[in-house]
């Protein structure tokens, strides 16, 4: 059998290429994984996001009074809120609850007896949340909004850049890219074991060194100890070592 290749652009699908649909398969699986992984993360973030603005929408202001002041140590009052115990009206109804978070450095003026304006969900009237701690989060809670959407827009596209680049490593050097005989830096064995070798080739008198793979169970086409490869003219060192099922599938024997 003689070699018969035909110029670029070639026609080469990716049926072709043997074993290439189970590899882009692979990557496609590995995206689509990493994108739920991603999507279950958001999802759980934007459930917590949803209950903190259906709370601001129907929560109701009401006057409380401080009976409690629990303040973090002074090195993490800046980062971490303190916590308040607080009385209240709601409906004609008297409440108490603690726990009530509020900005640490502003609580530092508070003490029993404060007044402090406390929004209340008349849904759930025992879990008051201090207004204006609560108001200086509601940026947050669209910026985390914005940063869930944007984070599966990215997941998605990182789906659709993986396949995409998977693809094009299988069959752009084929398709597009120069023939070339490789010369190993050392004699290559006879083996359909994969192969992994340092080897060169000359393009306009210019030496160009790369590291090239002949896949498992494949046969590297040969001639001599030169082996066949495709490089892609605009990245000289990606070789793809073109093996002999590859060249009888693309219809490159005779």
């Amino acid at each position: 059998m003689q070699l018969a290749i035909p110029s670029a652009p070639r026609d080469v699908k990716l049926s072709q290429v043997p074993g290439a649909l189970r590899r882009v398969a692979i990557v496609g699986g590995g995206a689509l994984a990493l994108t739920l992984v991603v999507w279950i993360i958001a999802a759980r973030a934007q459930s917590s996001l949803s209950a903190e603005r259906d709370f601001l929408a129907r929560a109701e202001e009401v006057k409380g009074q401080v009976t409690e002041v629990v303040l973090p140590p002074m090195d993490s009052r800046l980062e971490t809120p303190a916590k308040l115990r607080v009385i209240y009206k709601l409906g004609g109804k008297d409440y108490a609850a603690s726990g009530v978070q509020a900005n640490s450095v502003e609580a530092e003026q508070l003490f029993t007896g404060s007044k402090v304006t406390l929004l209340v969900d008349p849904a759930a009237p025992s879990k008051p949340q201090e207004a204006q701690w609560l108001r200086s989060r509601v940026g947050l809670v669209w910026l985390g909004s914005l940063i869930v959407g944007l984070g599966l827009l990215l997941a998605a596209g990182l789906v659709g850049y993986e396949l995409r680049r998977a693809i094009r490593r299988e069959v752009a050097p084929l398709r597009l890219g120069a023939l070339v005989w490789l010369t190993a830096d050392e004699p290559l064995p006879d083996t359909k074991d994969e192969l992994r070798f340092a080897a060169h080739y000359f393009r306009d008198d210019v030496k160009l060194v790369v590291t090239a793979r002949g896949r498992p169970g494949r046969r590297p086409v040969r001639n001599g100890e030169k082996v066949l490869a495709a490089v892609v003219p605009t990245e000289p060192t990606w070789v793809r070592v073109v093996d002999e099922d590859l060249a009888k599938g693309l219809g490159w024997y005779r």
